[in-house]
């Protein structure tokens, strides 16, 4: 084998290694990403149950119940469709109807997402750039500015 061969094969063997090593990388971090939906556009293109998101938009106004255990039934909405969530635990203390809010789950069989984490804004001047996005496409962004605040 000339130097020249010698090279070659060391620089594809390299390469072989680093795309072995990024797709090992990509596989496992496949389980891990989540991505961001509002309720509108899970009305539209639906999701399958079982598959882990994050439901953005605002609490609907009179959804929020307390169905014992630590469990809470409420909406998300963005004007354009509503979604039921059930959430069992402690949600954060500004948590409330009309205001913005993150959950992170799956829908279930029936259609009902089952929130394991819910995030509530955090002060009056905030909102989760995914969730401003969504209410803005629905015409319903009411904050003063032209572009929406995010963290």
């Amino acid at each position: 084998m000339t130097r020249k061969q010698r090279r070659l094969v060391m620089i594809g063997g390299a390469g072989a290694v680093l795309a072995v090593a990024l797709g090992l990388v990509l596989v496992a971090m496949r389980d891990t990403i989540v991505f961001f939906r509002a309720p509108s556009e899970i009305a539209a293109q639906g999701v399958d149950p079982g598959v882990r998101f994050r439901l953005g938009g605002l609490v609907e106004d009179g959804s929020i119940r307390h169905a014992g255990d630590q469990v809470v039934l409420f909406r998300v909405t963005d004007g354009g469709a509503t979604v039921d969530v059930r959430y069992r635990g402690h949600l954060p203390d500004l948590f409330r109807e009309g205001q913005g809010v993150v959950t992170e789950g799956a829908l279930d069989g029936a259609g009902l997402f089952v929130a394991d984490t819910v995030l509530a804004r955090h002060d009056e001047n905030y909102m989760p750039r995914e969730v401003a996005d969504a209410l803005k496409q629905q015409g319903l962004w009411q904050h003063g500015g032209d572009a929406p605040p995010t963290q």
